[in-house]
């Protein structure tokens, strides 16, 4: 297909314009004007430049992508190098943020709760990324934590008592522990984000409301995927899921 209708369709389909974030949404990096294979992961490092090349990729779909607002605009050392590995190869990359976070079908948001088991109740934020629902029955924090470790492949660091019962529960993927004060005003029981800082540790112990940080990485690795497959099974691509692996 087109690289360009892809960029339309991709655009469309996350409601780009509505979103105020951080870096560009979209096609970020132009490359071949045609795409078969899309490889899609978390960030848009050099390992997964270099893994997509090496698949024979003529696009990367990413969550994590490049420009972000603030940082160093010069083109030098590592975002150097990967842009010097991207325009040689002639790949394109597209990135998609908080776009991708919020998406109802395929957003890291609605993908973790797919992979976790929760049902979706509502949204606490002002900007709606904040997701609130229900366990399948209430389990102790313990337990929430052993799941939670088990289907993404990493001990979440828990915060609360072990023996609380947890029935329902409030989340938003990466770094979101700033939405921590938002999720307790709720009145959830529990709240799962992928990071955490050192005043969340307080707030728990002091509300009562329980904190899983269970990993920046690995609370994104499901919406990417989810909307690779949605566009090679739309658009009749190959696609390659990629997950470079990080600890954080």
């Amino acid at each position: 297909m087109k690289t360009k209708e892809l960029e339309l369709y991709l655009n469309d389909l996350l409601a780009v314009s509505r979103y105020k974030d951080y870096c560009p949404n979209g096609l970020q990096v132009q490359g071949s004007a045609e795409v078969t294979h899309i490889v899609t992961g978390v960030t848009a490092s050099l390992a997964l430049v270099e893994a997509a090349i090496e698949a024979g990729a003529q696009a990367i779909l990413v969550h994590h992508g490049y420009f972000w607002k603030n940082e160093d605009a010069r083109v030098v050392g590592q975002k150097h190098a990967r842009l010097k590995r991207l325009l040689g190869s002639d790949v394109n990359l597209f990135a998609y943020h908080l776009p991708l976070d919020n998406h109802p079908e395929f957003g890291n948001n609605a993908q973790l709760a797919l992979q976790l088991g929760f049902t979706p109740t509502g949204r606490f934020s002002d900007d709606e990324l904040g997701w609130t629902g229900t366990l399948p029955s209430p389990m102790p924090l313990q337990a929430l934590a052993a799941h939670v470790g088990g289907v993404l492949g990493r001990e979440p660091l828990a915060i609360g008592d072990p023996d609380q019962m947890i029935r329902t529960v409030g989340w938003c993927t990466g770094g979101a522990q700033g939405y921590f004060d938002a999720a307790v005003a709720a009145g959830v029981d529990a709240y799962l984000s992928g990071e955490v800082s050192e005043q969340t540790t307080h707030l728990a112990r002091e509300s009562g409301v329980a904190y899983l940080a269970a990993g920046h990485h690995a609370t994104e690795r499901y919406g990417i995927r989810s909307l690779g497959e949605h566009v090679a099974q739309r658009f009749g691509l190959h696609h390659t899921f990629i997950d470079i692996p990080n600890p954080v």
